[in-house]
């Protein structure tokens, strides 16, 4: 008996070993794109794509668990078409540097403001956030309006989000899903876990980011962070409001019957701007909306805000 549980054991570590391994060379080189830019004693990766041009840059925010690799897909496509966009590690993300508590939406746009004042680069800006990410592009936008020329809103969330009697369940849900990745992440077991691959559809060099991000204790651990915070990040976005002079694009995914609801409150930025846009995307998910097979409608929608900027008002 107690030979087969230590066989069982060893075969199991074995699989772990040899899984995380195979992720190892089937990950590509671990040195990340971008650059490092310094925020006052802190760095934050920087992945900037795509010629300057008189067009705005499109200034990319990922969602919960995500990084600058998440828009690597975006990215390549918006540089094909002369667009500059960049993205980046939010602090204790990725490849960039840990940032004080708590990682709420003020820690974040306080981030960013420092990051885009020393990146180099000109705005004003076109913001894209995905997910989560909605509430922190929305609170930033509030407190820097002369930085925003328009908005494209990628499955994103909005503080009116909260107020659905649905929503407390799901943060439950996404919270306890936070802190079981931060274990997991913690003692490694997030290696078997991302083997088969991204869950976006990733170039490879973002795919081969995204891996090494994921299988890090230290990002799952930040993730969380931010995660545990939702509330005070919805609280705080919640306090601004959007300028209806600004373009704004929202893209959703999946089955929209299903999805009534909470795109009903998506939609709120789109229907309160002068220039609204809103597509569905049926055959994308909530990431792989971001990715190189289903990111067509996210073109869509950055076209859409750049023509309504060349448009006299």
């Amino acid at each position: 008996m107690i030979r087969t549980v230590v066989l069982g054991l060893a075969a199991l570590l074995a699989l772990w070993v040899g899984a995380g391994l195979a992720l190892v060379a089937l990950s590509g080189p671990f040195e990340p794109s971008g650059r490092d830019v310094d925020i006052g004693g802190r760095k934050l990766r920087l992945v900037c794509a795509g010629p300057q041009s008189d067009q705005p840059v499109i200034w990319m925010e990922a969602g919960a668990w995500g990084l600058a690799a998440d828009f690597a897909a975006i990215q390549q496509r918006l540089a094909g078409k002369g667009i500059r966009s960049c993205a980046y590690d939010r602090a204790g993300m990725g490849f960039s540097d840990p940032g004080p508590q708590p990682r709420d939406s003020a820690a974040i746009a306080a981030d960013l403001h420092k990051l885009i004042a020393a990146s180099g680069e000109a705005g004003p800006f076109v913001f894209m956030a995905h997910s989560m990410a909605g509430q922190h592009i929305r609170l930033y936008a509030g407190q820097h309006p002369e930085q925003v020329a328009g908005l494209v809103l990628l499955e994103a969330t909005t503080p009116e989000m909260a107020e659905r009697p649905e929503a407390q369940k799901f943060l439950n849900r996404v919270q306890a899903v936070a802190r079981a990745t931060a274990l997991a992440g913690s003692l490694g077991l997030t290696k078997i876990a991302y083997y088969k691959g991204d869950r976006i559809g990733l170039p490879p060099q973002g795919r081969a980011e995204k891996r090494h991000a994921f299988i890090s204790g230290r990002h799952a651990r930040t993730a969380a962070d931010e995660v545990l915070v939702w509330p005070q990040g919805a609280a705080q976005a919640a306090a601004t409001k959007l300028d209806p002079a600004w373009p704004v694009a929202v893209v959703t995914a999946g089955n929209a019957e299903l999805m009534a609801g909470w795109n009903e409150v998506r939609r709120a930025p789109e229907r309160n701007s002068r220039a609204g846009y809103y597509e569905n995307e049926s055959q994308a998910g909530h990431a792989t909306l971001l990715g190189l097979t289903h990111s067509d409608a996210v073109l869509r929608g950055v076209d859409h805000v750049l023509a309504a900027l060349a448009k006299p008002q």
